[in-house]
């Protein structure tokens, strides 16, 4: 029987359709770090651990024999609950398009800011170190003009090329500077945005929970996050008005080569 237990929920196919298409929508767009990183599996619901290929020693009470531990990376589950009214659930098998799933949209906020945060500015709970704080190189300051940033950018990349870390680069960058960057046109009328895309030769991904702006290297093999369960709703119960459901997942996140990227500080 599967964990999230989608078989027990009083849900039809074309609800479960609807319901998942709604998650999507709303995850892929807010998913930053999966735009940015190297992504693997999804390994499944029972896979616990990352391979670090390391080993420390540990004691033995036998003579004559050598003791090693493997170091692994613990998988970290995120769940975020949400409801949604029985009513509407029947408005889906009627044909309604426009269903009141509010709470679900909430549900994806909630877990794609909270991955995001994970992977770069790190989780010290669940063990994960993120790329802002495992990153070698001083932080490069960001002005309050927009039409500054391709200079702030550049600066970035050529610490980066500096110590050998090639391109191309991707900017993640804080809601609050994305919009500004898209908004704002540099002396000469070239458009801020186009300018920085020409710089990194990557892509300009919008970020919840980033603080700043981050350079790094798509290169690959600098930053791995691995998927167990990839985001899916899973079922929890039910009454006579709701169905509570949830948004799940487990991943590990590590950063392989710590100078392969460049915070920007706000």
């Amino acid at each position: 029987m599967n964990h999230l237990l989608r078989s027990h929920a009083p849900i039809t196919e074309t609800g479960w359709e609807q319901l998942d298409e709604e998650a999507r929508q709303r995850l892929v767009p807010a998913l930053a770090a999966r735009k940015l990183v190297d992504f693997s599996g999804p390994r499944g619901w029972e896979h616990s651990a990352t391979n670090l290929g390391r080993a420390r020693d540990v004691g033995t009470s036998a003579e004559g024999l050598e003791a090693r531990r493997r170091t692994v990376l613990p998988l970290v589950e995120l769940r975020a609950p949400f409801v949604v009214e029985r009513h509407e659930l029947l408005d889906a098998d009627r044909g309604a398009v426009d269903l009141d799933l509010n709470g679900l949209d909430d549900a994806a906020k909630r877990i794609s800011l909270a991955e995001n945060l994970a992977v770069f500015h790190g989780w010290e709970d669940a063990g994960v170190v993120g790329v802002t704080e495992a990153s070698t190189h001083p932080p490069v300051t960001l002005g309050p003009e927009y039409a500054n940033y391709p200079s702030t950018v550049a600066t970035a990349v050529e610490m980066l090329l500096k110590v050998g870390i090639s391109g191309p680069y991707g900017l993640a960058l804080g809601p609050d500077g994305y919009t500004g960057v898209v908004e704002t046109t540099e002396h000469g009328g070239l458009i801020v945005f186009d300018h920085l895309r020409q710089i990194l030769g990557g892509p300009i991904v919008w970020a919840p929970g980033v603080s700043g702006a981050v350079v790094l290297s798509l290169r690959g093999g600098d930053f791995l996050f691995e998927s167990g369960q990839d985001l899916s709703i899973g079922y929890e119960f039910h009454d006579a008005h709701n169905v509570h459901l949830y948004l799940e997942e487990s991943f590990s996140f590590r950063v392989a080569s710590p100078d392969a990227a460049v915070i920007l500080s706000p």
